[in-house]
């Protein structure tokens, strides 16, 4: 069978398990039901003809196995379902059709919904089990395992997915390494095909670097970043409820003084929890408020959590939904302790999946001690994650919906990570750089009692400043610091306070 011969003489190592796991779960459901209880449901898209193509292969090789047959798939057995639509591009049609003449495919055409088209069909036929061409990282994939009952409210039948953990350069080595035919708009630079209200040309492909390429793009095989395969799909954009869109602030202006937005931090380990204080996760900690004042964020909270994924997951649920962002460190590795991104995936009600580009990125950074076609590494929030790729760290740092994890483990990579950040979020608005906050220090020997009253009477009068008092020892002087956005409000304040006492009893720190 040409498919199987392909990939056996091909090096591509990475393919060869990925092709014979796909084949396997193939041969697992043509042992476990009957010809007629599969069906397969074909959409002339890339993944789907892939996945005829692993069926044809599985099935000669399971009637190898069983010697019902020398390979001939002249007559293709299991029912092809193919939903017609007239949103559909009119290649894509002519495609599937054209298919299922070469290969001689008895289609069932369906002009119904998914849903109701599949309620009728599962009511005339004694249909069991669907093969999809879900791939993670679809909108789709989220939840669905390799063999996943459908969901509640639809009809039941058993979804398979063979190909659920290839990725989008997965899909480009099987198509190419095996000759196989595809519709044709992959050549036109279009890289994931919905309808024709909803698709475009990937720009990444446009071949021109002029604001208009003129209609001229490179094929879809040449996109070297799976990740934006689906960056030719349009959006409509929606008014959002709630906290306005950090990214919809622009770098700071008058206009936005008085825009106050929040963030908390989370410091992930065991370590500092049960060593005593000033250890690297304190000063971290402190270095990250400090940098989030820097670009005018108020601090909510910096809180610590233990190693533990329920901990890091109830903390980060709690703060997410509370703040603009959320800001995490520590527990980011291939120990056992680390267990920050399984945490903020529960937060998120995600799963952790295998994520190629990711993959790539770490296998550049360890090498060969990067083994297998599947790096535990590499797992992360399957569909809420965006890489924060800079040319200036190794990896990229990680977003998820409003949490973004670092990966320092001192103050000087925090320190380049942090610079990174904000590079980034002045070029493509990742998060919002406001007005810093001002600040001034003043020391005293004056004992609480004297002063107690005097910084009530001024934290009423001054509520848009925050002032804080600490002593370093109990015999040492008191601090006195005053933050806040103008700086002007600052300097009154302090004249207010000085005023309330005799001339030298205060000096700025």
């Amino acid at each position: 069978m040409e498919i199987h011969n392909a990939v056996k003489e091909s090096d591509d190592r990475r393919l060869k398990t990925k092709y014979n796991n796909a084949v396997y779960v193939i041969q697992r459901v043509l042992a476990l039901y009957s010809i007629e209880e599969v069906a397969f449901s074909f959409n002339g898209g890339k993944d789907s003809t892939v996945l005829l193509h692993l069926l044809r292969a599985g099935y000669y090789l399971h009637n190898k196995e069983k010697s019902l047959s020398n390979g001939d798939l002249e007559n293709f057995p299991i029912r092809i379902i193919y939903f017609e639509s007239p949103s559909a591009f009119p290649e894509i049609n002519s495609f599937t059709h054209d298919t299922a003449t070469t290969y001689g495919l008895e289609m069932e055409i369906i002009t119904l919904d998914f849903k109701s088209g599949l309620e009728d069909l599962l009511k005339a036929k004694p249909i069991r089990a669907i093969f999809l061409g879900v791939r993670i990282g679809d909108p789709t994939a989220v939840g669905q395992e390799q063999f996943s009952p459908s969901s509640p409210g639809w009809p039941p039948f058993m979804r398979v997915n063979p190909i659920l953990d290839w990725s989008y350069r997965d899909i480009w080595s099987f198509i190419l390494t095996c000759k196989v035919t595809y519709c044709g708009l992959y050549d036109q630079g279009y890289t994931s095909i919905g309808s024709i209200y909803d698709t475009v040309p990937n720009k990444l492909l446009c071949i021109s670097h002029s604001s208009s390429c003129g209609g001229k793009y490179k094929p879809a095989y040449l996109l070297s970043n799976g990740r934006l395969e689906r960056a030719g799909r349009t959006k409509k954009s929606a008014p959002s409820a709630g906290r306005t869109p950090v990214g919809e602030v622009m770098d700071g202006v008058d206009s936005h003084k008085n825009i106050m937005l929040t963030a908390s931090v989370i410091t992930v380990g065991d370590e500092i929890l049960y060593l005593r204080s000033g250890s690297v996760g304190d000063d971290l900690g402190l270095a990250l408020c400090q940098k989030l004042h820097s670009i005018g964020w108020t601090v909510s909270q910096a809180a610590v959590v233990q190693n533990d994924i329920d901990s890091v997951a109830e903390e980060v649920e709690r703060q997410k939904s509370a703040n603009d962002m959320v800001f995490v460190f520590g527990g980011v590795g291939q120990l056992h302790s680390d267990v920050t991104l399984a945490g903020v995936a529960k937060a998120c009600g995600v799963r952790l999946a295998p994520d190629e580009e990711f993959e790539e990125y770490l296998r550049h950074l360890i090498g060969d001690h990067c083994t297998g076609d599947r790096n535990e590494m590499a797992q992360l929030p399957e569909g809420i994650t965006e890489l924060l790729d800079h040319e200036k760290l190794p990896v990229p740092l990680i977003k998820c919906q409003n949490v973004i994890i670092l990966t320092a483990t001192n103050v000087p990579e925090l320190e380049k990570e942090w610079d990174c950040l904000i590079e980034l979020t002045r070029s493509s608005g990742l998060f919002a750089v406001m007005e810093p906050y001002a600040s001034k220090s003043l020391s005293t020997f004056l004992s609480d009692v004297e002063t107690a009253q005097p910084l009530s009477e001024l934290c009423l009068k001054f509520p848009d400043l925050k002032i804080v008092c600490r002593r370093k020892s109990r015999s040492g002087p008191l601090i006195i610091s005053l933050e806040g956005k103008d700086v002007a409000r600052i300097e009154s304040a302090t004249e207010a306070l000085c005023n309330k006492f005799l001339p030298g009893a205060f000096s700025e720190v």
